[in-house]
């Protein structure tokens, strides 16, 4: 076995291969506007799992998959030339889902902020339900004065 060091410097080497040669030697007019996002490799260096994103809908995003999976055996080639590895690595496309997953958390962000909007715009004027100050204070008897004249007030008004 390999050290993951080894598994991640070749799995970033692969990225830049890939990326290049698709820019630079890969004329399939299938090829759409392709990003290489991500490249991993197992930890016997024998298969590399490259990660993509294609900016477009879903028929560009087709595709896309299908000029990358015609162009495969050109890409392992130059992989295999640049990186001087003994056993070069098959390849495997797979479309990257961060950018949905980006757009989804973004959706649900700016629906969060119409809620806070929302509660926003309704408790503007509101007022307390009950007093603004709720919590009770000490009283002082001289500030409360009992008009019966009694010092208790556990007893009713003063009868003789």
């Amino acid at each position: 076995m390999t050290d993951n060091a080894r598994a991640r410097k070749l799995a970033d080497r692969i990225q830049v291969v890939v990326a290049e040669t698709l820019d630079r030697r890969i004329k399939d007019p299938r090829l759409g506007f392709v990003t290489i996002t991500d490249a991993r490799v197992t930890g016997d260096l024998r298969e590399a799992t490259v990660f993509y994103t294609v900016y477009g809908d879903d028929e560009e995003r087709a595709a896309s998959a299908a000029a990358l999976e015609s162009a495969k055996g050109v890409l392992r080639s130059e992989v295999g030339r640049q990186t001087g590895v003994r056993f070069t690595p098959t390849l495997a496309f797979v479309p990257d889902a961060l950018p949905d997953n980006a757009r989804t958390i973004e959706d649900l962000l700016d629906k969060a902020r119409a809620r806070d909007a929302e509660v926003r715009q309704v408790s503007t004027g509101a007022t307390y339900a009950g007093e603004a100050d709720p919590y009770r204070k000490p009283e002082d008897e001289d500030d409360e004065a009992d008009p019966s004249g009694s010092t208790d007030k556990n007893e009713g008004p003063a009868s003789a």
